[in-house]
């Protein structure tokens, strides 16, 4: 009976060490590709992010170059974004924001994401553009379920398979 005790808390132990470690892991794996962000600059993002979609999207040249000018105004507004962020982090007297301010950066950033969806459907064939709006609801999808954690593990195994 002491053995099984004795087996099961280093069991728990070994468990709870490996669980830990796991969550140090990705901490470090989000600083590490936060840093990789920062050290872009805004042409080299949308170079990129236009080079997927043309591979995802098989994008002709002149849509690549239409997309490119967008991806490049949308990497300019999120690096912007993002010092002004990092700023106010590094500001040791910063103040959370009232209810107001929340509000209105939100209204900023679907208005930013309605634009950029007319824009896109200007640019892409419909066929292109349903592969786009599907790829957009997934990520979006991945990130709800991100943001939540692994809190309601069993709610979100319902949603994937009532979404199916």
């Amino acid at each position: 009976m002491k053995r099984l005790v004795i087996l099961a808390l280093a069991l728990i132990t070994f468990q709870a060490n490996a669980q830990d470690n796991k969550k140090e892991k990705r901490q470090e794996n989000k600083k590490e590709r936060l840093e990789q962000r920062q050290n872009l600059d805004p042409q080299d993002m949308a170079q990129l992010q236009t080079k997927k979609m043309t591979l995802h999207l098989d994008l002709t040249e002149a849509q690549q170059q239409k997309v490119m000018a967008l991806n490049l105004e949308s990497a300019k507004k999120r690096k912007e974004n993002f010092d002004k962020r990092l700023a106010e982090k590094d500001n040791k007297e910063r103040v959370k924001p009232t209810k107001e301010e929340k509000l209105a950066r939100m209204n900023a950033k679907l208005d930013a994401q309605i634009e950029a969806k007319k824009k896109m459907k200007t640019i892409l064939t419909a066929e292109q553009y349903t592969k786009w709006e599907k790829s957009l609801s997934k990520r979006e999808h991945g990130r709800k379920h991100m943001k939540k954690g692994s809190k309601n593990k069993k709610d979100h195994k319902k949603e994937d398979k009532s979404d199916n």
